[in-house]
């Protein structure tokens, strides 16, 4: 159902111009890209999350560009992945680096607004949005290469307001888009941050100060893993059901990037002794540190816990530094990691680095939920705004072209 005063909207009934770069035979080949050049030859690397990235550039000559028919980008146009890795991500173009030109290459595609039918910022805010990605994702389903097609662009229908609203709307989910860049900003400055003082403090470039306000002056000694961490097999620990649901109070823990797999109503077998503790994958030897009851869903994890005098946050901070290579589908701990060497300090210089560590991850942690939450915010605005569900008032909205 159209809201009222929307219209059931696509690309043509908007006079939004398609635009595909250059497949000639002057397409340019990897001997023609430069590092620096007359022209930026865009690629999906360079689109990411609504933004350009152009971290990872590629340049052609002005000869070569200008052999070119199809593809040149202009300021405020849209850039669209329309197939293979990121197929769907979309950004406005911005020139970022003044004096050049920029075309795409044959795996985007150009969408320009005609400014008097609709807002750009809009259009971009609707390509990210459910409305459209969930379209994007019918029109791949199934598909063993990801892709996009022009004519199935042009097929897009999605409920459109007038231009003024769709300005406001722009606005607001844009002033949420700003405070998600600066909450990223902040989180990755704390996470480097924190590498800075891991670097200064696991290895005693920089010495902080005792009980009694003097620095630890007392020698370091280097010492095996196996030496200061006990290790636990988690099979008494492991689930027996993998149907997880959220409101259910125990977590279910992996090693791996997901570390949570969900949560579990089972009340026996749950791992709550000598916590603090670290779980480590055996193959990949990722690890956690844990201060939390959990089960376990892989056999291959090993639940690493403190020898009598170690501080188990310290050693799990030690190895996060360390530089080991994993070769082959084999388990690590026993044969291999567990030889390998960390610097270690007294106990009471070990509590106190692991203080301070612990007190970077506060902030990193809490700039985390700021940001999820943040983007939870910006989801159900984009849901209720985008659909007409909610209406925003035109007051003091200028009434500019859009």
């Amino acid at each position: 159902m159209v809201p009222n005063g929307w219209d059931l909207a696509c690309f043509e009934s908007l006079k939004i111009s398609i635009i595909d770069g250059d497949r000639g035979i002057n397409y340019p080949k990897k001997e023609d890209y430069l590092t620096d050049g007359y022209a930026l030859f865009l690629g999906a690397d360079n689109i990411e999350n609504g933004l350009l990235n152009i971290e990872k550039t590629i340049y052609i000559s002005k000869e070569k560009h200008n052999s070119m028919r199809k593809g040149v980008v202009q300021e405020s146009d849209i850039i669209l992945v329309m197939r293979g890795n990121g197929t769907g991500r979309s950004c406005i173009y911005t020139n970022k680096v003044e004096s050049h030109a920029a075309r795409i290459n044959s795996g985007l595609i150009i969408i320009r607004v005609h400014q008097d039918y609709s807002n750009v910022h809009f259009l971009q805010q609707l390509l990210l949005s459910p409305v459209i990605q969930k379209q994007f994702e019918s029109f791949m389903f199934g598909s063993a290469q990801p892709q996009l097609t022009v004519r199935l662009l042009k097929s897009l229908r999605f409920a459109c307001p007038p231009p003024l609203e769709q300005k406001k709307i722009s606005q607001i989910l844009t002033t949420w888009d700003q405070a998600i860049a600066t909450t990223e900003r902040l989180l990755d400055l704390a996470r480097q941050q924190k590498k800075a003082l891991m670097q200064q403090l696991l290895t005693g470039k920089k010495r902080l100060a005792d009980k009694s306000g003097v620095k630890f002056q007392s020698e370091w000694h280097r010492t095996e893993l196996g030496e200061l961490l006990d290790y636990k097999q988690p099979t008494p620990y492991l689930v027996d059901s993998t149907e997880y649901r959220d409101e259910y109070k125990i977590p279910v823990l992996t090693a791996g990037k997901t570390f949570i797999l969900g949560y579990t109503d089972e009340t026996s077998g749950i791992y709550q002794e000598d916590l603090p503790a670290i779980i480590f994958d055996d193959f990949t030897t990722d690890s956690k540190f844990v201060d939390f009851p959990f089960k376990a869903k892989s056999s291959a994890m090993k639940i690493l816990v403190a020898k009598k005098g170690v501080s188990i946050k310290y050693v799990f901070e030690a190895m996060q530094m360390l530089n080991f290579a994993v070769g082959g589908h084999q388990r690590h701990w026993i044969s291999i990691f567990s030889n390998l060497v960390v610097p270690i300090p007294s106990k009471e210089e070990q509590e106190k680095i692991a203080t301070v560590l612990s007190a970077a991850d506060q902030e990193i942690d809490t700039l985390l939920s700021q940001l999820n939450g943040l983007k939870q915010e910006k989801k159900a605005l984009m849901q209720t705004l985008l659909t007409g569900k909610r209406r925003v008032s035109l007051e003091n909205t200028e009434r500019t072209p859009c």
